[in-house]
């Protein structure tokens, strides 16, 4: 085993156990939280929740085995079933990250009729838009027999056998659509969404630091240290807002754009894909479903307090447990010595 192979594998592991706990966390807390479940974008979250799990449990582990035996892992129909997997997960994760944006936007730009624009109703449309979407590209895949292991990217996949190039050309379309339809469309309504919702939010701060700096020059009395801490924190408002658009949209671009690339060069017939760039972007784009909860769920105020609660019970509960087993332990131990002293 090479060491470039060597580090691929430790790398699909860890992205696997991270996002295997995160999102299975972010269910947890939906279950134990019946605020979060009050909230229309919980549904958006629980749809990309399971998108990342299952992506986990089905398909990193096959990429796993590709990458460690540098063969095929499986047999033809369930490698087939992996790949079926692999891009309705995908496209479905991908879109649930658009409906998101697109719940954010209506939320910030249209604050008054927000209850009214994005109901459950709208949200289940949108998640069942989502659903076929992705179900008539998997499908489609499936049905064209266009999925299989791929040595260059060591996993079930999207993949054109070498004596199927008579139908190169419907599967370069296939590919572009999948492509166009699932990663440029979500990039673009994330940037649209995002780049309004920054607009507004720069406007807000606008006004609130024309009020801040107004209030500021009429109370001279105060000191100059706390005039500079507020003028400060005005600083870091408009600083955190632009830093949350740049981690929704870079980690997207980040994760997804380099393997989205690669398979669209691939397409041209002279162009040779090395094995380990090939593996290097599907696990990039891996990274995405263990980087979903930080950025849309656990990093939050809501979700943490709720993961803290959680923690605090269980850490009571161990501490009862541990109580009680002591005190039995001892009634044993005082028994047995009164028995010992009788006989």
């Amino acid at each position: 085993m090479s060491i470039p192979e060597f580090l691929l594998e430790v790398s699909i592991v860890v992205i696997a156990v991270v996002s295997l706990l995160t999102n299975l966390s972010v269910l947890l807390c939906f279950t134990q939280s019946a605020e979060l479940r009050s909230h229309v974008p919980g549904i958006f979250i629980l749809n990309l929740s399971f998108s990342n799990i299952l992506l986990t449990i089905i398909n990193m582990p096959a990429t796993f085995v590709g990458v460690a035996e540098s063969a095929k892992p499986f047999g033809d129909l369930l490698c087939q079933a992996i790949s079926f997997a692999e891009t309705f997960l995908t496209a479905n994760a991908m879109l649930s990250m658009a409906a998101l944006s697109l719940d954010r936007w209506v939320a910030v730009v249209f604050p008054l009729s927000y209850s009214s624009k994005m109901r459950y109703r709208d949200a289940f449309l949108i998640v069942a838009y989502s659903w076929m979407h992705s179900l008539t590209f998997a499908l489609t895949q499936l049905l064209m027999d266009w999925g299989g292991y791929s040595h260059t990217y060591a996993s079930c996949t999207v993949h054109l056998d070498a004596e199927k190039r008579s139908q190169l050309t419907a599967y370069a379309t296939f590919t572009a659509l999948f492509h166009c339809g699932s990663f440029a469309l979500c990039l673009l309504v994330l940037c649209f969404a995002y780049l309004k919702v920054l607009k507004v939010a720069r406007s807000h701060c606008k006004r609130i630091d024309v009020i801040t700096v107004q209030a500021l020059l009429l109370l001279v009395d105060i000191p100059l240290s706390v005039k500079e801490r507020c003028l400060a924190e005005q600083k870091k408002r408009r600083q955190r807002a632009t830093n949350k658009i740049c981690i929704f949209i870079g980690t997207f671009i980040l994760c997804f754009s380099p393997y989205v690339i690669t398979r669209l060069v691939e397409l041209l017939p002279s162009v040779h894909i090395p094995r380990y760039w090939g593996m290097t972007a599907k696990c990039l784009s891996y990274a995405k479903a263990s980087s979903d909860p930080f950025v849309y769920c656990l990093l939050r105020q809501q979700y943490r307090k709720v993961l803290v609660s959680i923690i605090s019970r269980v850490v009571r509960n161990n501490h009862y447990m541990l109580a009680v087993y002591g005190a039995t332990s001892t009634l044993d131990t005082t028994d047995e010595n009164c028995i010992a002293r009788i006989t």
